[in-house]
């Protein structure tokens, strides 16, 4: 019984180990979205392993923790790769940008997203499956009257952005077939200094290879931009995960050091985060909060503050 036993838990451990080592081999689609999960992954079967270690005092479960462990300590080194300075240089503008997929039939919790918009202070505000504002879309011009997304700009009321500056060459393109008007760039005027703003609204990893080509046209748009870059938005998809690390290690994007988990809702502290906030010098990322609430969406919305200095 002890031996049949052993076989069965080492033999589950093996396989979860294995499809987040699969990694190191090759980039699979089809794994795209387990890869975001594997500090969750490797820390479990890390305690499952030390737990059958114990109870069944096999040497097979020493193998299975240390490789477990391995892979938890490289998930995390991964982590801190690619984390801003968070030094603002002298002469730098304060910015602050909010993020949030606020969940296209969340129409319900408008006014309260609108209450959260508005109290941020943000200077531009990105707003994913934004049609469940359509409603509060004149409240918010109050006090952001310049707009892209849902009339302006195109007619889809999808991805919006939300600025208290006039946004110059204001875009929104389509970086595939399944996210159409989901990618959007402007430039705002911070006291002379021009910042290029980017959102964008990625497909779900397991789509075939969409999510990588989407990562690919987005890294072309961007490398023709100078100065102050800020990108943010649903990549739906963490930062660890192969093509993501990639994507960030060719557009020199930062990223802050730990960042909050925003999906899923129900895991709180303990999810993954699928929105990002980046930034390129010489826009410095200073600081990002995941939003207190989720006003009903299956997302937590995102705040940074940055220090946007002259190229």
């Amino acid at each position: 019984m002890k031996s049949r036993l052993t076989c069965v838990t080492a033999c589950a451990l093996v396989l979860a180990l294995g499809v987040i080592s699969i990694r190191y081999i090759v980039d699979f689609w089809l794994l795209g979205f387990v890869n975001s999960f594997q500090l969750h992954i490797a820390i479990f079967t890390a305690l499952f392993a030390a737990l059958c270690l114990v109870v069944l005092r096999s040497r097979v479960f020493v193998i299975l923790l240390v490789w477990a462990l391995t892979l938890s300590a490289h998930a995390a080194y991964m982590h801190t790769e690619f984390v801003t300075e968070a030094f603002a240089p002298d002469g730098s503008k304060p910015f602050r940008l909010l993020s949030f997929n606020v969940l296209m039939d969340n129409s319900a919790n408008a006014e309260s997203i609108a209450d959260t918009i508005l109290a941020s202070n943000a200077d531009a505000v990105y707003v994913l499956e934004a049609a469940a504002l359509t409603d509060v879309l004149p409240r918010l011009q109050q006090t952001y009257p310049y707009r892209l997304g849902c009339g302006e700009g195109t007619q889809s009321c999808d991805l919006l952005m939300l600025s208290k500056r006039p946004l110059e060459n204001a875009r929104v393109r389509s970086s595939s077939y399944i996210s159409r008007d989901r990618f959007a760039t402007a430039m705002v005027d911070i006291d002379g200094i021009k910042l290029t703003l980017a959102a964008a609204h990625l497909a779900k990893p397991y789509f075939d290879q969409y999510h990588r080509n989407e990562l690919g046209r987005i890294r072309a748009r961007l490398t023709a931009v100078k100065g102050p870059l800020i990108l943010a938005g649903d990549f739906n998809s963490a930062s660890i995960a192969p093509d993501m690390q990639e994507f960030l290690l060719t557009t020199d994007l930062k990223k802050a050091p730990w960042e909050p988990a925003t999906w899923p809702i129900s895991a709180g502290d303990f999810g993954i985060a699928i929105d990002h906030i980046f930034a390129r010098k010489p826009a410095t990322l200073m600081k990002l909060e995941r939003l207190a609430n989720n006003h009903g969406s299956n997302h937590y919305g995102l705040v940074a503050d940055f220090a946007i200095a002259a190229p």
